[in-house]
């Protein structure tokens, strides 16, 4: 007896397509087959989310616009002072501190053990680090990290009192 590997699915979007399947272990094609059947063809697929420059453009300007608007609103809301850099640097810098404080604090004051006074000491260390770049390097870092990062973070990082110091 041989081994089918050849289907014939209907695909959601209401098109039959013949696949061949055996570039796939023989245990595991009538579980993929039936895993197309709930999913468009390719061709459908691929057009659904084929979109022109243009509109994937506007798509990413509404998205960095809304997540701006979201961590200006925190900014001011926390008293959070302006980072200093570049302009489009300071733009994507604020984001970056607005995603890492509030996933720092989810994961160290929501779902871990840390209390409203351990982590006002943590906001007042954020506060102090107002060098755009040195949050888009932290922007890839796990919210747990953030006091770790905050006490590693160089005089550089830090604005004086004196600038000609």
């Amino acid at each position: 007896m041989a081994v089918r590997t050849h289907w014939t699915i209907d695909h959601t979007c209401g098109h039959q397509v013949d696949h061949d399947l055996s570039d796939r272990a023989a245990d595991r094609r009538a579980g993929f087959a039936r895993w197309l059947e709930v999913r468009d063809c390719s061709d459908c697929w691929k057009a659904a989310r084929a979109s022109s420059p243009d509109e994937k453009q506007q798509w990413l300007a509404a998205r960095r616009a809304e997540e701006q608007e979201a961590a200006a609103e925190w900014e001011q809301r926390y008293a959070m002072p302006p980072l200093e850099g570049p302009e489009k640097a300071v733009g994507w810098a604020v984001r970056c501190r607005h995603q890492l404080v509030t996933a720092a604090y989810t994961a160290l004051a929501v779902e871990g053990e840390l209390d409203d006074a351990d982590w006002s000491e943590i906001e007042e260390k954020v506060r102090t680090v107002t060098r755009a770049g040195w949050w888009i390097d932290q922007r890839d870092a796990d919210g747990a990290d953030l006091p770790e990062l905050l006490e590693a973070a160089t005089d550089a990082d830090r604005p004086t009192e004196n600038p000609y110091v």
